[in-house]
């Protein structure tokens, strides 16, 4: 199949809904004893976003060093609060096995993917929305704008994440790493 021939489908990020309409419907108090999917990890990471109580004594800023947050883990699903600058990249990832939702509270997020067929994506996903994705998805995340922050959730829960770079002879490695590491950008 020509790259001419290539079929481009929309990214998660340009999927993205209001937190309004996916909030409420699935709460930490009333989670299934069983892993999430893609849309009910929308609803969950939507329904914290709109609890500020539950998060908010968790943000700060850090040009160099990305502040983050565990809110909730349990043997299902695991919450991040994230706190970006546009200084904060994620560099090139997945989230190996898990699926995954991300919730703008404030500010605005920028997703970036690649494409064979036509190089790379961004997608700025601003303070009102949230989308979801499989854990086929590579990605890479920044603050488009200063102070922006977002709820992250992950079912299963992250152990593993697969960071990526370009190496010397221009192949494309992946890095395995702990979930508890910060994402960076990796030479």
């Amino acid at each position: 199949m020509a790259a001419s021939e290539l079929t481009i489908t929309a990214v998660p990020a340009e999927q993205a809904i209001d937190i309004a309409t996916a909030a409420g419907r699935l709460t930490l108090a009333d989670l299934p004893d069983r892993d999430l999917d893609p849309d009910e990890l929308a609803q969950l990471a939507a329904s914290i976003a709109a609890d500020p109580a539950a998060w908010d004594h968790h943000v700060g800023f850090d040009d160099d060093d990305r502040v983050y947050a565990s809110v909730h883990r349990d043997a299902h699903v695991d919450v991040w609060l994230l706190c970006w600058t546009p200084e904060n990249d994620t560099g090139w990832h997945d989230h190996d096995s898990s699926s995954g939702a991300v919730a703008v509270v404030a500010g605005e997020l920028a997703e970036n993917n690649l494409t064979l067929a036509t190089g790379g994506v961004e997608t700025r996903i601003p303070a009102g929305k949230v989308f979801s994705f499989g854990p086929d998805h590579i990605h890479r995340l920044n603050g488009a704008e200063r102070g922006s922050i977002s709820v992250h959730v992950y079912s299963p829960p992250l152990w593993r994440m697969g960071q990526y770079a370009v190496g010397d002879n221009g192949v494309l490695r992946r890095v395995s790493m702990s979930y508890a590491e910060e994402l960076r950008p990796i030479e």
